[in-house]
């Protein structure tokens, strides 16, 4: 078995035997293992040759290494002391090597069948890869397969990857040689000292800074998985590309679980089951990331809109209701016109000072502000949790629009909590605990993670404030996040340009992680606005504040969760919660006396009149993911009785109407996921 230092696993015993049985004159460097072990190589083995020292199962489990904590090639000779790192495919590592190496068979496969085309470029991503594609022609289904078939080959050709690095002039030459346009602008753009490195597999050469599999022949189990668009370097601006999405499994069998997994996503993406139930729309005239919510899709949202905001009632928080746009002068002492004016949209010329600029709000803190400083304050006004749905207004990139993810104009769950210092800890606490209170409620939260999202030193242009007061600002919010007890990972250059944050990640049905809802620290921004207040002592001081959303963007939300329940959104917020079935003419009146009961106590209830056949209507509402129908014939009006049916338990059987209303009404008030 491999050792507990490289992959978690106890030493095997042919290791001792090889490291004892070795002379140790010959010895030149020391690698140091995860576990903090120390052995002794030759100056020039690979991390291949290190694998195989203790066991050839861990040799054929090697895809690539870490070397002093940077990927790396393992078939690389290691010239130094060094921390070494065996990475196999199940290492985050490994599978990005692995499918990295995969997205260059898919490039070399390309070239092979379609010589003309122009190679971009092809990272490995989370679940896969993908290569972007400058073709004269759409890719077809049918060329997708040829190009599987032709990587097949390559794969049994088993070609040797070789990396080697050229000077930037000789890289620019041969890149130009070989007719590869968009290689030579990305050579063109690397910094002076960049080292520009090429891996060569048979015929085949791209510029690349790896690290890669051995061989074409370890890569099995490749997938073309799909074709889209896709601009050059994500500018609308630039050509539209053509980027074929793949994955590659070592195993046949997990890829095939993936490939199912993919399938039955595709039936739950919002952006085709969403518009298939009617919950939005997109018109072409009126815009990208502009959705039109349809009577569903406005309703749920309403809902959620209405309980996020009594809920924060409970908790002390004060409704506001702002402009949607302001003066540039609002968004200069912000610090947006100077950090964030490329994703605004603005009214007016940002550049004419003699006529006055408007630009409609990407967020509303500079708005809540003004609450606070319309009158002095005491440290006893604190701390004042400000709470507003709040529609905004952010300049997304046309190729990043993604359904109700994705979007131009949205509405927001958004806060702002103006407090003391000692009052920080207790009021990120509460943040925290109502965002996890809602989000479990609506069942989303299990898919959650969070991420400690900082500022980067070396990227100081894109903030406001001091290297010390980020360090202050990120040691506090670490400490709250540790005395939380919070399971976080550090997202570097993820910071809000005033201020570390704690972000809420959410995976959607394709694997990709958006953010869903945000908590920030921010000590900069009560000194822009010279927001003040009198503590204990009678002094000035200034006040912390808490940016914050409990729900995150709604149209954000209502997309996950239709991805999430597959459309059958849980009857406390589906759009309509029951529908009654009359099977004659006579129960149809039945039915809509009963419909109005139902309607005086607050639920949303139709009546299907169509002159249908029952076994017709049942269906249709399943297929329009109603939770409740309820049945209706003569028996039922003799009877005083009701049949009611659920979308997933089906038949409930006949019951008074009295004893249907107690069921809804437990299953409405307890927000359960029926």
């Amino acid at each position: 078995m491999p050792e507990a230092g490289i992959f978690s696993y106890p030493m095997h015993a042919c290791a001792f035997y090889f490291i004892s049985a070795t002379n140790k004159e010959d010895f030149t460097m020391k690698i140091t293992f995860p576990d903090g072990s120390v052995r002794e190589f030759n100056e020039g083995v690979s991390a291949f040759d290190v694998a195989e020292s203790i066991g050839s199962r861990l040799r054929k489990a090697t895809i690539a290494c870490e070397i002093d904590g940077e990927r790396a090639d393992a078939f690389a000779p290691i010239h130094s002391d060094c921390t070494l790192k065996l990475l196999a495919f199940a290492d985050e590592g490994g599978r990005w090597a692995y499918r990295h190496t995969a997205s260059h068979m898919l490039a070399q496969a390309v070239k092979r069948l379609y010589p003309d085309v122009k190679l971009a470029i092809g990272p490995a991503i989370e679940n896969g890869f993908y290569y972007d594609f400058d073709a004269p022609e759409p890719f077809t289904p049918a060329d997708l397969e040829a190009i599987e078939k032709e990587i097949v080959k390559i794969e049994k050709e088993n070609f040797k990857l070789e990396r080697f690095e050229l000077p930037r002039t000789e890289a620019i030459a041969y890149m130009e040689k070989l007719g590869e346009p968009y290689k030579v602008e990305l050579i063109r753009d690397l910094p002076e000292d960049a080292v520009i490195s090429f891996y060569r597999q048979g015929e085949f050469v791209d510029l690349c800074a790896g690290p890669h599999a051995e061989s074409t022949g370890k890569v099995k189990n490749v997938k073309l998985m799909s074709v889209a668009g896709a601009y050059w370097r994500g500018s609308e601006k630039n050509k539209m590309l053509q980027r074929i999405y793949g994955t590659a499994f070592e195993k046949k069998a997990d890829l095939d679980e993936y490939v199912a997994q993919v399938e039955e996503a595709k039936k739950r993406d919002h952006n085709k089951l969403g518009r298939e139930l009617e919950y939005f729309t997109t018109v072409d005239v009126i815009g990208q990331g502009l959705p039109i919510l349809l009577p569903k899709g406005a309703r749920t949202i309403q809902l959620l809109q209405r309980w996020v905001e009594d809920e924060e009632q409970k908790r002390g928080y004060l409704l506001t209701k702002t402009p949607l746009m302001a003066k540039s002068d609002l968004y200069k002492i912000s610090g947006h016109w100077d950090h964030y004016l490329d994703g605004m949209f603005v009214l007016g010329d940002p550049n004419d000072d003699s006529k006055e600029c408007f630009a409609l709000r990407p967020m509303t803190c500079p708005f809540q502000y003004q609450v606070f400083l319309n009158r002095g304050r005491s440290y006893r006004d604190l701390p004042m949790r400000l709470g507003e749905t709040s529609t905004l207004f952010r300049n997304e990139d046309s190729g990043e629009m993604h359904g109700l993810i994705r979007v131009r104009q949205f509405t927001i769950s958004e806060g702002h909590l103006i407090l003391r210092p000692d009052q920080l800890e207790d009021e990120f606490r509460g943040c925290l605990e109502l965002a996890k209170y809602l989000l479990g409620t609506v069942g989303m939260l299990d898919n959650c993670s969070f991420r400690f999202s900082q500022w980067d030193p070396n990227n100081t242009e894109k903030y406001i404030g001091t290297p010390e007061q980020w360090d202050e600002a990120q040691s506090t919010m670490a400490k709250i996040l540790d005395d939380l007890g919070v399971n976080y990972t550090i997202g570097i250059d993820e910071a809000a340009f005033y201020g570390p944050k704690l972000d809420i990640q959410y995976k959607n049905v394709f694997g990709k992680e958006d953010t869903i809802v945000t908590i920030q620290v921010d000590q900069l921004l009560a000194e822009q606005f010279g927001m003040e207040y009198i503590d204990q002592e009678g002094k000035k001081v200034r006040p912390y504040i808490i940016h914050r959303t409990s729900l995150g963007c709604y149209e954000r939300t209502l997309a996950y969760l239709i991805e999430l329940y597959a459309g059958a959104l849980p009857t406390w917020m589906a759009p309509e919660q029951v529908r009654f079935l009359p099977v004659t003419d006579r129960a149809a009146d039945y039915c809509a006396a009963q419909a109005k009961k139902l309607e005086a106590l607050g639920y949303r209830v139709t009546v299907d009149y169509r002159n249908e056949k029952t076994g017709k209507k049942i269906r249709d509402a399943q297929l329009e993911k109603v939770p409740y129908m309820v049945v209706v014939g003569d028996r039922d009006i003799e009877n005083s009785t009701v049949s009611p049916r659920h979308r997933a338990d089906g038949d409930l059987g006949a019951m008074s109407m009295d004893a249907f209303t107690a069921l809804l009404k437990e299953v409405v008030d307890s927000k359960s996921k029926k």
